[in-house]
């Protein structure tokens, strides 16, 4: 579910960056899929839309490719106005995210 070897490449497997690159994505992606929960309620497509975006380079930095499949989906959706398949995908995407997020948390502990 979470390969970091794009990460290991990208920081030179420096453990110090690594971390700082693993904080950061468990402190912004918790926020940016609470916005997009919001964006759902809302019906705000094309803030969802931005925010899915915004996610996918973070998914890729931490190899979470799933992830990053799901966002491009929701993505394509918004701009098919495909609105019926937002909530699931949304779903799913939260559901990947939580499971990915408990890994990178561990990983994060063994620095």
């Amino acid at each position: 579910m979470v390969d970091l070897t794009f990460l290991k490449k990208f920081t030179k497997d420096d453990p110090k960056k690594m971390k700082r690159y693993l904080s950061l994505y468990l402190d912004v992606a918790p926020k940016t899929f609470d916005e997009m929960k919001r964006n759902l309620a809302n019906k705000d497509w094309e803030q969802l839309r931005i925010n899915a975006h915004s996610l996918k380079p973070q998914a890729d930095f931490m190899g979470i490719d799933s992830l990053k499949e799901e966002l491009i989906k929701i993505e394509e959706a918004v701009k098919a106005n495909n609105i019926d398949v937002l909530e699931n995908l949304v779903n799913t995407s939260l559901k990947i995210s939580a499971d990915s997020e408990r890994i990178l948390k561990e990983m994060l502990a063994q620095f």
